[in-house]
């Protein structure tokens, strides 16, 4: 059977139906245009004419939108203009993936908020607690952080969220793969009910829908993705590598990602061989379909990926006739196929029933032209993407190490806190001597590698 042509990525907009007006710059209160335009603002970007409007209206929404396009702006210039500056609580909460997003976010919120007597502060780990308890004494209205640090002050009672209006969950597919599902569904029990709720994200994987079906009541869906970006139910990326670096460079995706499973493409039954034992000897659980392997172990495979005993599923072809993994957000090619067509079949073991899936290609310079003519033939639309470099990943790295500490200690128990105090003078001791932090630096890189490593354990 041939796969049926798709049509070309356009700058469509998805917008509810029906739609509700454009917002303008015009539209705002005359403090806030005035804030605005001192500012150097001469229009409203085109997240914020299309979400404000839904966002006003008190409508659970969630926006796909690049990062980069003005989200802060779209949730920030509605929300300051139904807060109640009298009211000093936070009204409103933002969550954000990162520390650096979270100083962001603030500076965005106080530089617009000028003039309005309305107070947000940014609150995130990895730093003292001080600072973060003298502006929540203050009243603020608005609090926007990352949420291992919002969870800590919650369960010390240092903030409550008694008269929250609104949630913002913002880069949502970020926050899923920093690993901070368990902490914001501990969040979610302090949070009234009776709420509005809005997640901006710039792709929309199956996870981050489901996400927004735990948080978001009948939330309405805007996608505002570009000529850039695929608006199908599939996003298409490939990186451009070296053919002796495919190894290396599958497995810095895999920690970019950090997708709770996939399943990994090879041409050749050889290469999946090679690709599930890289993968086992550096503790990622996978498993392997070929035509060399029997049928009981297929079996077993699929079984213990739907269970989430086995993360990755590394396979030939043969595993992409006749098997339907549902829930599965990503398919990797870790070949490109000489049959364009099979391309396609392989891309498709995601996104299906509707939900968002994520394809992608590591390609060399022979199968990046190969990649095109699929694209020229199908009508696909590929998006080009750098991978990370070391920095980039290391800064990754540690801001879910930041994570995991603080979980640590939030859920130790009073005697395992008093028992640790001992240990506070070794510490300062050993970060005195280089060789000593390096001996730190492999014990929490082993805390980040072991947690990293291991299945997820929700059932797909």
């Amino acid at each position: 059977m041939t796969p049926e042509k798709e049509e070309k990525a356009t700058p469509t907009i998805i917008e509810p139906q029906p739609p509700l007006p454009d917002y303008a710059l015009t539209d705002l209160p005359e403090v806030l245009q005035k804030t605005l335009k001192e500012l150097g603002w001469e229009d409203l970007m085109q997240v914020q004419t299309k979400a404000i409007p839904y966002i006003l209206k008190a409508n659970d929404l969630i926006c796909q939108a690049k990062t980069g396009s003005g989200k802060t702006g779209a949730f920030a210039l509605p929300l300051l203009q139904i807060m109640e500056s009298s009211v000093k609580s936070p009204q409103t909460l933002v969550m954000v993936p990162t520390r650096e997003l979270a100083r962001q976010v603030n500076d965005e919120f106080n530089k617009i908020a000028n003039g309005l007597n309305i107070k947000s502060i940014a609150i995130y780990g990895g730093v003292g607690y001080k600072e973060q308890l003298d502006a929540l004494k203050d009243g603020p209205h608005v609090v926007i952080g990352t949420p291992g640090r919002i969870l800590d002050h919650l369960i010390k009672g240092t903030l409550n969220f008694n008269c929250l209006r609104d949630l913002v969950i913002d880069e949502a597919d970020e926050m899923l793969s920093m690993g901070f599902y368990p902490d914001m569904k501990r969040i979610q029990k302090y949070l009234p009910k009776d709420r509005c709720s809005y997640m901006f994200s710039a792709t929309m994987p199956v996870n981050v829908r489901r996400l927004g079906n735990e948080f978001l009541r009948k939330p309405q869906f805007l996608n505002l993705c570009s000529s850039e970006q695929s608006v199908a139910e599939m996003d298409r990326i490939y990186y451009s590598v070296g053919s002796m670096d495919k190894d290396k460079s599958l497995l810095k995706i895999l920690e970019f990602e950090n997708p709770d499973s996939a399943l990994i493409f090879c041409n050749m039954k050889k290469d999946v061989q090679y690709v599930h034992e890289y993968l086992e000897a550096r503790g990622l659980s996978s498993g392997m379909i070929s035509s060399n392997v029997t049928q009981f172990i297929r079996e077993r495979t699929l079984k213990d990926l739907k269970s989430r005993k086995v993360r990755f599923l590394v396979a030939t072809d043969v595993a992409a006739r006749g098997i339907d993994i549902k829930g599965l957000s990503h398919v990797i090619l870790y070949d490109h196929p000489e049959d364009p067509e099979t391309y396609v079949h392989r891309s498709g073991r995601t996104a299906r029933a509707g939900l968002k899936g994520i394809a992608i290609s590591l390609v060399t310079g022979m199968e990046e032209m190969a990649l095109k003519k699929t694209g020229e033939k199908f009508g696909i639309h590929f998006i080009k993407k750098e991978l990370g470099d070391e920095a980039q990943l290391d800064a990754v790295v540690q801001e879910r190490t930041t994570i995991l500490l603080e979980q640590e200690l939030r859920d130790s128990k009073k005697i395992e806190v008093e028992n640790a105090k001992r240990m506070v003078p070794l510490i300062e001791h050993l970060m005195k001597s280089d060789d000593a932090k390096l001996t730190l630096g492999v014990l929490l890189h082993r805390l980040y590698w072991s947690n990293f490593t291991r299945s997820k354990k929700k059932a797909i």
